[in-house]
């Protein structure tokens, strides 16, 4: 599915749209440049889904967690060298347990069989469009 964003009120509408689809054993991993929108994204769903906290990226806790409809947990993997930090740091727990995981900068390469995993590219192609592009990752 391709979507194109014009402003912030579109990108919430997106959010939307896929939390009424989410059923909470998923794996959203959004991929873009920086400043492409991956946390103002997050942001929109996690509102949409119940998080009345300040939602921010978890660049330098690599993790973070929100109880709403379903347990939420935001990771920001851009400073990560690679998979085996992630299991050193024990955060990789989270993927396996009931919830939704939304993923920036993913540097998994092996997800639980039973959860869902959805992949988000989204492109910035103005000052406030973007365009995402949504697909099912077969595992």
């Amino acid at each position: 599915m391709e979507y194109i964003s014009n402003n912030l009120k579109d990108t919430e509408s997106l959010a939307k749209k896929l939390a009424d689809k989410l059923c909470g054993n998923e794996i959203i991993l959004l991929n873009g440049d920086l400043g492409a929108g991956k946390t103002t994204f997050t942001k929109a769903l996690f509102a949409v889904l119940g998080v009345n906290d300040i939602v921010t990226s978890p660049t330098f806790a690599f993790m973070k967690e929100y109880n709403a409809k379903y347990k939420l947990s935001h990771y920001d993997m851009y400073r990560v060298e690679s998979e085996d930090e992630l299991w050193e740091l024990g955060i990789s727990d989270n993927l396996y347990e009931k919830g939704v995981a939304v993923i920036e900068w993913n540097k998994f390469t092996q997800f639980p069989e039973d959860k869902k995993v959805i992949s988000i590219e989204i492109e910035k192609t103005g000052d406030t469009s973007r365009k995402f592009i949504i697909k099912e990752v077969v595992k």
